[in-house]
């Protein structure tokens, strides 16, 4: 059995941390503590291995504006239609250099290739490279360095070469 005390230290710390979730088994006693309802965490790990990119979208009509949104996530106004947003494939924080005193791997105006990595996302203290998908130069960073990103947000805004 899990005692209430060191339960309670459990979501304290995960709370406080980078971590979305945990399962631990203790005296056949088995728990699980998670920021996430499970639901929404098991569509964020089945779309964890790639990117998702994908053409900004053309302003839609007012009758488009009105229906909802399937699963796409909400796309912030185009600035311009031939830019490429990239999102995050998972949840996690947000690294714009390999260390801190490295250079950004992507800052604005640099010129990226298809495979170029873009930053990292460390999610659950595994380092994630973000590799871009499209070759072109980055017009638009989304996120600060360290900062905790979602499943679906936008990281970057590329425009194709």
């Amino acid at each position: 059995m899990i005692d209430l005390d060191f339960l309670k230290s459990l979501i304290q710390a995960i709370d406080e941390s980078s971590i979305d979730s945990i399962e631990i088994e203790r005296g056949g006693t088995k728990v699980r503590v998670s920021k996430t309802p499970q639901a929404v965490a098991a569509a964020a790990m089945a779309a964890a291995p790639a990117p998702v990119v994908a053409p900004a979208p053309a302003p839609a009509a007012p009758a488009e504006a009105a229906a909802p949104a399937a699963e796409a996530p909400p796309a912030p106004p185009a600035a311009a239609s031939n830019l490429v947003d990239v999102y995050s494939p998972m949840v996690g924080t947000f690294y714009e250099s390999p260390a801190p005193d490295a250079p950004p791997f992507a800052e604005v105006g640099t010129s990226v290739s298809a495979g170029d990595t873009l930053c990292i996302i460390e999610a659950m203290k595994l380092m994630n490279e973000l590799e871009s998908e499209v070759t072109g130069v980055i017009r638009e960073v989304c996120v600060g360095n360290a900062e905790p990103v979602e499943y679906g947000q936008l990281l970057f805004r590329v425009e194709p070469a």
